[in-house]
């Protein structure tokens, strides 16, 4: 990659990717990336405006713009059941909360648009969503109905007394479909792979490299995520071992499915194909 032109590389500031980002932000392995941090909402709209050249950024961001991404291959975040850190957090059981209104984070998209299809299509509930941030509102005082929450809130969250009743979407989503849930993908600026093709399609080797090191180094970042985390460091090696990170065939039919029920629903205009950076696989290292 240009020495005189970094990769800018959207990172979003969640623990779930550490292991990822973690071999790259400490040089373990050697990259010219310049790293731009925000919430999954903040690293799209910045891909959506063409702040960056790749990104993490939700799936639904690739499904409302796939003329805009290409995606990474076999790189994505997601779970095979629990995933501990997308829940709905509720004061009354989940089968009760018709006519309610839910907050949802404003840091998430593909978890809000989740939501709605498991709470209409799978459980047959009318509920309202309101945005807003759910750690200052409970900090106010206020005491939503229920609680969409995301990432490192979600697991500050979790054991609330006063929310006693809990929907983990990734395992809600597995129970209903049978398939992996895929919540963020990486994803690659067309533009960019168009006037920079070797760089991207080395930024994306880069990357598949970094995840496998993350991986293979995992108990060591269970113990280093925890210094700074609600979670002892076995909890924090729970968490990790229930998430996915690779997008093989399993977890491309579940994300294949979940495009094509929001497209049903009319929350996408249609489910695009998935289409990948050319070139990624090849041995640039």
């Amino acid at each position: 990659m240009s020495a005189k032109r970094p990769v800018k590389l959207g990172r979003m500031r969640y623990l779930n990717v550490l292991p990822i980002y973690h071999p790259l932000e400490t040089k373990a392995l050697a990259n010219p990336f310049e790293f731009v941090y925000g919430t999954p909402a903040e690293l799209n709209a910045l891909m959506a405006q063409g702040g960056l050249d790749l990104s993490s950024a939700s799936s639904i961001e690739y499904a409302r713009n796939p003329e805009r991404y290409l995606l990474v291959p076999n790189l994505a975040i997601g779970s095979r059941g629990p995933v501990q850190s997308v829940l709905l957090i509720s004061r009354v059981p989940v089968e009760d909360l018709g006519g309610s209104i839910i907050l949802v984070s404003a840091q998430t998209h593909t978890s809000a648009a989740l939501l709605r299809l498991i709470l209409s299509s799978h459980l047959g509930l009318d509920a309202a969503f309101e945005v807003g941030e759910a750690s200052a509102r409970l900090e106010s005082g206020g005491r939503p109905a229920a609680i969409l929450a995301i990432g490192d809130e979600a697991l500050a969250l979790r054991n609330r007394a006063d929310y006693p009743h809990k929907l983990d979407l990734g395992e809600a989503w597995r129970s209903w479909t049978g398939l992996p849930f895929i919540f963020g993908v990486w994803i690659v600026q067309r533009r960019a792979a168009l006037d920079r093709p070797r760089d991207m399609a080395r930024a994306c080797a880069l990357l598949a490299q970094a995840k496998d090191l993350g991986l293979r180094r995992l108990p060591e970042l269970c113990a280093l995520a925890a210094e700074k985390s609600v979670l002892d460091q076995a909890e924090m090696c729970s968490y990790f071992n229930g998430l996915v990170y690779d997008l093989g065939e399993e977890e491309k039919q579940g994300l294949n499915l979940f495009l094509d029920k929001l497209a049903r629903i009319g929350l996408i205009a249609r489910a695009p194909d998935l289409e990948f950076m050319p070139g990624a696989d090849q041995d640039y290292l």
